[in-house]
């Protein structure tokens, strides 16, 4: 598990497939907000519901890879 604060695998996964916040936000059909991806972007606590938004929104705008949570979050 990782330390509060230390950024989560989705992070860097964002920067790699140059996404931002904002990207995940317009994919997701779920109210996802701009404060929840970045709370989980900085890695700090989120709950499995947030993760699973964020999850199902990175999947949404990437369809040539299909992730799983724990390809994005250090649980």
């Amino acid at each position: 598990m990782s330390m509060p604060g230390e950024p989560q695998r989705i992070d860097t996964i964002l920067k790699a497939r140059g996404l931002d916040n904002a990207d995940l936000v317009r994919a997701s059909s779920q109210q996802l907000t701009f404060k929840q991806v970045q709370k989980a972007r900085a890695g700090r606590p989120v709950t499995a519901n947030i993760q699973d938004k964020i999850l199902n929104a990175l999947n949404a705008c990437n369809g040539d890879v299909q992730y799983k949570r724990q390809d994005l979050f250090n649980i």
